[in-house]
């Protein structure tokens, strides 16, 4: 092997990383030439194949001309941002995604700023020039304009661009000639990312950036060797840059380098490759792993703090325990507490009661993928209604502030506008390409929960909408939850036709005929604003008249099938979601009708 190059692959989400690390792979000779290959191939978690996006950071590598390129592909929402942050220490150099046709995005100038603060080389890849309505040129200025925004050196300046089509696994140098591969490319990355320093004398030392799990080794412990050499079976040390580590010395069982899509063992790992070492569970990402009696610990990345919080409890409700497989608090506490040393942006903390844990995240989405995770791992919970983290800066309340893009098609920047107007956003640029244009605001975190359904429906199904938290501003006053009121089983029971039938007269309803209910378990949405409680279960009394009317088929209306997103977009500060395995409930805290509604006439009347 002639040397190696560390690479990050950063985007935003949907202009085509994960592509683009399939046609490295396939370019690379990784798969045969008759091999049946599947897209986005990295995308190994289920719920990243279900949704089509990238949740985890994921290693991978590939040789050209004898050259290891070691390839990180990366997250691109914004809500997996700590992802992104922990694996650029791994990398020398990155490869920035940009799509030909939308140009830089909020997460495109999130991810590019922490890899110029990191001082790395940059390839800008401009991505599907083969749409019908790319524009190349316009992208390269937008690109530019980016680096002066965010102050880029005069070398990160000159960063060279390609042009590529990864679905069609072709690459150019010039934007106007479409390529035959992605040559161009793998020349550029040789030529203009610098191999990593070597010093194979000095003593071994490693900070750890990723983690994994194996059923057979444990934890394994994902990074590049800085300096020196690591052998099998060393004694090394664990240390921290701040002092933070609960791990000791270890023995390495073993050690893997990345080729292709598989881990192979080694024997020993020299400076500069990326590899992962087995031999402790104690192990944290931060920490440095040192040889023997020569401990000195590099400093990580400061991952971003989360800016929404939400309480995870025990499931409370009339069904409770019926569904799950882990429902305590022990073992709540402990699945949450192994998610947060993986994920880096995840903080859990305990509350005063010992059946509630508080969870914080990048964003709903961010926490709604540890709920579905949680679920399929046979967990059974129940979760509040997303909150913002508010700070006090100088003695100001301050809430967190999110740029908000949203590219939508020219008849529905009215209705868009309006909308985001109510939740407190601030239009900052509106330009248009086409039939489409493209809003930029600065709004209020809170004030994008439950929007998507709405933006939806506004823009018809055709917009695009995306946000990237900015910074930490004045508190902007009060914004409405939501405009609409729930519809509230009266009883414990299952609900049936006719009393389903009577109950769709008030609003939409969530559930179906046979569906087993309890009193406080919210069953429909009233679009009057108001809570009303309605009895799904009432059946009707069987008597000995007949009318010609009276025994005709009762229509129902579809039920609306809510995912968990829209739950939680749902929620009210009065109410939970009951997760289960099988189920998602919504419910309110109070279940007593009578209890809720002295509770209701306190707070209208202020009184306590």
């Amino acid at each position: 092997m002639k040397g190696i190059r560390n690479v990050a692959i950063i985007a935003h989400v949907d202009h085509g990383k994960t592509s683009l690390v399939n046609e490295l792979l396939k370019s690379g000779g990784v798969f045969r030439d008759n091999q049946v290959v599947e897209d986005r191939v990295m995308d190994s978690n289920d719920l990243e194949k279900e949704r089509g996006i990238t949740i985890l950071s994921k290693n991978t590598a590939v040789l050209y001309n004898d050259i290891k390129i070691n390839v990180v592909d990366t997250p691109g929402h914004a809500d997996f941002g700590g992802e992104v942050e922990r694996v650029l220490k791994m990398v020398d150099g990155v490869i920035l995604v940009v799509d030909a046709f939308e140009g830089p995005m909020p997460q495109t100038r999130f991810v590019l700023q922490k890899a110029l603060e990191l001082n790395h080389k940059v390839i800008v890849v401009v991505n599907k020039i083969d749409k019908a309505e790319a524009r190349p040129k316009e992208v390269i200025d937008e690109v530019l304009e980016l680096f002066l925004e965010l102050n880029a050196s005069d070398e990160q300046l000159e960063s060279p661009f390609i042009f590529a089509s990864c679905r069609q696994g072709i690459a150019s140098t010039d934007p106007d000639t479409l390529g035959t591969d992605m040559k161009p490319l793998f020349e550029t990355i040789v030529n203009y990312i610098p191999s990593p320093n070597i010093d194979k004398n000095a003593p071994f030392q490693m900070l750890v950036s990723s983690s994994e799990h194996n059923d057979y080794l444990g934890k394994l412990s994902i990074g590049k060797v800085e300096r020196g050499v690591i052998k099998a079976n060393d004694s090394v040390d664990v240390c921290n840059y701040y002092g933070e580590s609960k791990a000791k010395s270890f023995k390495v069982v073993n050690i893997f380098a990345f080729e292709g899509l598989k881990r192979v063992p080694i024997e020993e790992a020299v400076a500069g490759d990326i590899v992962c070492l087995a031999g402790s569970p104690d192990v944290t990402i931060g920490d440095t792993v040192c040889a023997k009696g020569a401990c000195e610990p590099i400093p990580f990345v400061k991952i971003s703090e989360p800016s929404v919080q939400m309480t995870f409890s025990v499931n409370n409700s009339p069904f409770a325990g019926k569904e799950g497989k882990f429902c305590t608090s022990r073992h709540l506490r402990d699945r949450l507490m192994k998610e947060a040393v993986k994920d880096l942006s995840l903080k859990v903390y305990d509350t005063e009661s010992a059946d509630s844990f508080t969870v914080l995240g990048r964003g709903e989405m961010h926490i709604s993928i540890l709920i579905e995770n949680m679920r399929r791992d046979g967990y059974e919970f129940q979760v509040s209604m997303p909150q913002v983290l508010y700070k006090e800066i100088d003695g100001v309340k301050c809430e967190p502030i999110d740029r908000f893009v949203a590219d939508v098609p020219e008849d529905s920047v009215g209705s868009v506008m309006s909308e985001l107007g109510t939740r407190k956003g601030e239009l900052v640029s509106m330009s248009t390409h086409g039939t489409r244009s493209r809003l930029e605001f600065l709004i209020p975190s809170r004030g994008l929960f439950g929007y998507k359904s709405q933006f939806l429906t506004d823009t018809k199904g055709e917009g695009i909408m995306s946000a990237v938290f900015e910074k930490y501003d004045v508190f902007k006053g009060n914004i409405d939850r939501r405009n609409f009121g729930a519809l509230i089983a009266y009883e414990n029971g299952e609900a049936c036709q006719y009393g389903l039938y009577n109950s769709q007269e008030r609003g939409r309803m969530l559930i179906g005929t046979g569906t087993p209910v309890y009193g406080g378990m919210v069953v429909g949405i009233n679009p009057k604003g108001v809570d009303i409680v309605v009895n799904v279960c009432k059946k009707k009394q069987l008597t000995n008249m007949r009318s010609a009317a009276s025994d005709d088929a009762l229509r129902l209306e579809p039920h609306k099938i809510m995912t968990l997103e829209e739950c939680l977009e749902f929620l009210d500060d009065d109410e939970l979601l009951e997760v289960t395995p099988k189920s998602l409930r919504l419910r309110k805290i109070v279940l007593d009708h009578v209890a809720r509604g002295r509770m209701d006439f306190r707070k209208k009347n202020n009184i306590e």
